[in-house]
């Protein structure tokens, strides 16, 4: 049972380690670029219709400008009799900058062009850039307005020249305010306004306010996030999937006029055409991936959310743009667009913190991020705050590692009676119905003496799910993205680069093995137990560092856990069990070849002497029996 349910716990963190490394993300889905522009075919927010244009699969036709397209039934004015009455005089970006935030604007559209966060860094330590402007060239660029059925009037909000109410902002104690106004003389008024918080309270939250009216009235409008999300790193630990840009949100969507369960929606690239659009109540929807998020916050309310697949020149990986539409009336649409913190996210929305994907054991992975954080907040060292926290998890499950020591110093008496037990019934077939007394005598010889053989292996089943919580924890932590410990471990989400903590891991887990009682276990078991320590090491070769640095503690608080037991209660007592044979001979009344061990002679003796005292006071039924006997 013991080697059961070793070599289960060993197949199922194998199983998860082996899932994470070779089943990769889903194929990418083949869409065709757009060779003019340098960017893959557009999505449902491209002003221009490129989309049909380059044949991508499931996109609609080009629409075709009526003669009466603009509201109210006129006829649209030709661009040249389009004259500006509020726009600005050339093409420009203004730079908006926080604590925090590197953003900048471009006047054409009144568009997200850039936006940076200063507290990350990507590969060539420069801050990390969300908005990925290189691959939005020609493609709706975040925060671009699309008007439902009049693409005309799209482009032209796309291409209007907006006046900025500032040159550049700077984001202080205070909120900040920057807003773009566009009029011209066919009666179009556009207004963006881009409300900034402190960077004490939301440092990565935009409430966005879109407003247009024409001649026919005030229109409505469909907010777009262009291609995204930047952020992704080339460089990772191997055994760490890493989460490439996807759809997410969260809320309560309508499907078939029924509303469904509120949970958390996911949707990888190739997934997405299956399901490109969402109906319903929202708290937050967007795109995100390992470590960043750019989601939209209705609050709740009804809205529409469209996403669609894209694959553009010089990304590796696909990437999801989405749209967003509010229900008539409504123009206020809060953004969050920042990093995967637990606690900021929670500052914003109680459950945009659901957009981590922490696993199945979120209920573990988030106390400890909790502890974890708490602790980094006195030491100031993810590294150090990893080994204090792995401390206080060996402190609690210090008793439990104290009962399986001792259970495991029973099971190592009691081998010689088990053997014997083995050895009286060795030439019985498994399928003999009297082979299943030897397991009745074994469980017997357990409950006398209060073993439990379960019991050795009870730490190892507590410490797995405490190991796959560490492991999603450090794979998805974006607090630990970067963080540096001590010396060449100068991030602890990717593998060390010498491998010299997964060395002394591998090498303090056999040190760890040769402390335990040497017949506790069978010899099969002492064989796969010996390939434990192989298996783990090459496993953590290309483990987080801090998961190393977790298992590493762990180890060598366990071998002085058992050092200090060991002595405590000092060298085990080991019975000594005639062979079966010999017990035979001797209730004959035979005599055994060979001279006799002092020990069984004793007891030998001590069990006859009992044997006659017995006799000389059993009455009539004992002397019939000597009798007999003589």
């Amino acid at each position: 049972m013991e080697r059961r349910v070793l070599l289960a716990v060993t197949l199922s963190f194998l199983v998860l380690v082996l899932y994470q490394q070779w089943i990769g993300p889903p194929p990418p889905v083949e869409t065709a670029p757009d060779a003019a522009a340098g960017a893959v075919a557009s999505g449902p927010g491209d002003p221009a219709g490129r989309l049909a244009a380059v044949g991508v699969p499931g996109s609609p036709p080009p629409p075709t400008p009526a003669a009466d397209a603009s509201p109210g039934g006129a006829a649209a004015p030709a661009d040249s009799e389009i004259i500006p009455v509020t726009a600005d005089g050339r093409p420009r970006t203004i730079v908006v900058e926080s604590d925090f935030v590197l953003a900048e604007f471009d006047n054409r559209g009144a568009e997200l062009v850039s936006w940076k966060l200063k507290r990350y860094a990507d590969e060539n330590g420069d801050p990390v850039e969300l908005a990925l402007p290189t691959v939005a060239a020609g493609r709706a660029r975040p925060f671009s307005l699309r008007i439902p059925g009049d693409p005309e009037l799209t482009a032209r909000l796309a291409a209007a020249l907006f006046r900025p109410s500032v040159d550049q902002l700077r984001v202080g104690a205070d909120p900040a305010v920057l807003t773009f106004e566009y009029e011209d003389s066919s009666g179009l008024r556009a207004r963006k306004l881009f409300r900034f918080q402190p960077s004490r309270d939301r440092p990565y939250v935009v409430e966005f306010e879109a407003a247009v009216e024409t001649a026919g009235g005030i229109q409505p409008t469909t907010t777009a996030w262009g291609p995204g999300l930047g952020g992704v790193r080339a460089e990772t630990s191997r055994l760490v999937f890493q989460q490439l840009p996807a759809a997410v949100l969260y809320g309560r969507p309508v499907e078939n006029g029924l509303e469904q369960e509120v949970d958390v929606y996911r949707a990888a690239p190739s997934d997405v055409p299956e399901h490109p659009g969402y109906e319903g109540q929202f708290d937050f929807a967007g795109v995100d991936n390992h470590y960043f998020l750019a989601v939209a916050l209705p609050g709740g309310q009804p809205s529409r959310v469209d996403y669609r697949p894209l694959s553009a020149a010089g990304v590796e990986h696909d990437l999801v743009e989405f749209e967003i539409t509010l229900e008539p009336g409504r123009s206020e649409l809060p953004f969050f667009i920042g990093p995967k913190d637990f606690d900021l996210l929670q500052a914003v929305h109680p459950d945009l913190v659901r957009a981590i994907d922490f696993g199945f054991l979120s209920a573990i992975v988030v106390p400890l991020h909790r502890t974890l954080k708490w602790i980094h907040g006195f030491v100031g060292n993810y590294g150090w705050s990893i080994i204090l926290l792995t401390v206080l998890i060996n402190i609690v499950i210090f008793p439990l590692r104290h009962k399986s020591v001792v259970s495991m110093r029973k099971m190592q008496e009691l081998q010689p009676e088990m053997k014997a037990i083995q050895a009286r019934y060795a030439n019985l077939k498994a399928t003999d119905p009297a082979k299943q007394k030897m397991n009745q005598e074994v469980m017997e010889l357990y409950r006398r003496h209060g073993a439990n053989p379960a019991s050795g292996c009870l730490p190892m089943l507590l410490t797995m799910p405490i190991l796959i919580a560490f492991y999603r924890l450090l794979s998805m932590a974006v607090e630990l993205r970067g963080a540096p410990f001590m010396g060449w471990i100068d991030d602890l989400s990717v593998q060390d680069p010498f491998y010299v903590t997964p060395l002394v891991m591998g090498a303090s887990m056999v040190y760890q093995q040769r402390l335990q009682p040497a017949g506790a276990a069978s010899p099969e078991q002492q064989k796969m137990m010996m390939f434990m320590p192989v298996i783990f090491t090459v496993m953590f070769l290309w483990a987080p560092s801090g998961l190393v640095i977790y298992w590493l503690t762990s180890n060598l608080l366990g071998i002085g856990q058992t050092v200090v037991t060991n002595r405590i209660a000092g060298p085990p007592r080991v019975k000594q069990v005639r062979p079966p044979a010999e017990r035979q001979v001797k209730k004959a009344g035979g005599e055994v070849a060979g001279p006799e061990p002092p020990q069984a002679g004793a007891r030998d003796g001590q069990a006859r002497d009992r044997s006659g005292a017995k006799a000389g006071r059993g009455g009539k039924g004992s002397r019939r029996s000597r009798g007999k006997g003589r």
